[in-house]
C-alpha cells in the first residue's frame, strides 16, 4: 500500500526555516521530520512513499539522490581507477516517488496530480509536517471496516483548530469545519486512508483544498470515516513546535519512535 505524504508547502509559519528549505526539510534531531514520519510508516510495514513536492522540491530529491551515500562507509579511489566503493550502509527497505505537483498548489490539487502513481488502489495519507504515536494498522482495519471512502484520525489538542462533528453511531463524520475557536472538539489529525473514489473530489484546480470543500461533501455523504486517536500528536507549525519535537528526541522520550 502506498502512503503519500504531502510536502509542498510553503511552511510560512515557521519562515526562520523554511526560506532555506521546504518544512518537511527542517530536522528534528539530525534528520529531517519527513525521514521521522517515513521511518514511522515503514515500522508499521508500509515503505512504499509518493511524495507531492512543491516549494523547494529539489531539496528533498536532492536529499533522497544522497540518502546512500550519506547513510554509508565509503572508500573514494582518486590514485588509479578514480572509483568508489561503499563499505557499508544502512539501508531502508523504501521506495519513493518524488512528484512535483506545483509549487502554489493546494492540498486537494496535490494528491489529484499524483492519482496516476497511486492506481485503483487504497493509499494512506498524511502531511509532511507532524508525527504521533497512530496505530497506523487499527486505522487500517477501522478504514476497511467501516468501508468508508476516506477515513482520518481525529485529535483533541484544544480549541485553536478546527472541529469534526461526529455521528451518534460514532463512525462517520458529519459536518467538518475549519479554524473553529470551539474548545473540546475532534479536529483532523492527518494520518488518513482512502479509496481512490475520493479523486472524483478533488479537482487539479491549484485551488482546491483537500480540508474544504472535498472532505466536506464526502461528510454530507456519510464517506468520511473517523478514526479516534487519544495519544501523542505533534505537529510542526513554529519553531516552537520544532522545539519542543526536538527536545523529545533528545531526551530519548520521542513517543513516535518506534523503530
Amino acid at each position: 500500500m502506498k502512503v503519500v505524504i504531502l510536502a509542498g508547502g510553503l511552511g510560512t509559519r515557521i519562515s526562520e526555516e523554511s526560506h532555506l528549505k521546504p518544512k518537511p526539510m527542517i530536522t528534528v534531531g539530525e534528520q529531517p521530520i519527513l525521514w521521522h514520519i517515513m521511518k514511522y510508516y515503514s515500522h508499521f510495514g508500509f515503505h512504499d512513499f509518493v511524495i507531492c513536492c512543491g516549494y523547494k522540491g529539489y531539496v528533498i530529491k536532492e536529499y533522497f539522490a544522497d540518502y546512500y551515500l550519506h547513510c554509508s562507509d565509503v572508500t573514494f579511489d582518486f590514485s588509479q581507477e578514480n572509483k568508489m566503493v561503499i563499505h557499508e550502509n544502512v539501508a531502508e527497505p523504501w521506495r519513493v516517488t518524488l512528484v512535483d505537483t506545483g509549487r502554489y498548489a493546494q492540498t486537494g490539487a496535490r494528491i489529484k496530480r499524483i492519482r496516476r502513481y497511486v492506481g485503483d488502489e487504497t493509499f494512506m495519507l498524511t502531511y509532511g509536517d507532524g508525527v504521533s504515536s497512530v496505530d497506523l494498522r487499527a486505522l487500517l482495519e477501522r478504514h476497511r471496516n467501516t468501508g468508508a471512502a476516506a477515513t482520518l484520525t481525529a485529535i483533541q489538542p484544544g480549541g485553536r483548530f478546527g472541529v469534526l462533528e461526529v455521528d451518534p453511531s460514532g463512525e462517520r463524520i458529519i459536518s467538518f469545519r475549519e479554524k473553529s475557536k470551539e474548545d473540546g472538539g475532534w479536529i483532523n489529525g492527518g494520518f488518513m486512508v482512502m479509496e481512490p473514489e475520493v479523486f472524483q473530489y478533488l479537482s487539479e484546480d491549484d485551488s482546491c483544498v483537500l480540508e474544504q470543500a472535498p472532505l466536506e461533501t464526502l461528510a454530507k455523504d456519510g464517506k468520511l470515516g473517523i478514526y479516534k486517536h487519544y495519544g501523542y500528536w505533534q505537529c510542526m507549525d513554529t519553531q516552537r513546535d520544532r522545539y519542543f519535537l526536538e527536545s523529545h528526541w533528545n531526551n530519548g522520550s520521542a513517543p513516535w519512535k518506534v523503530w
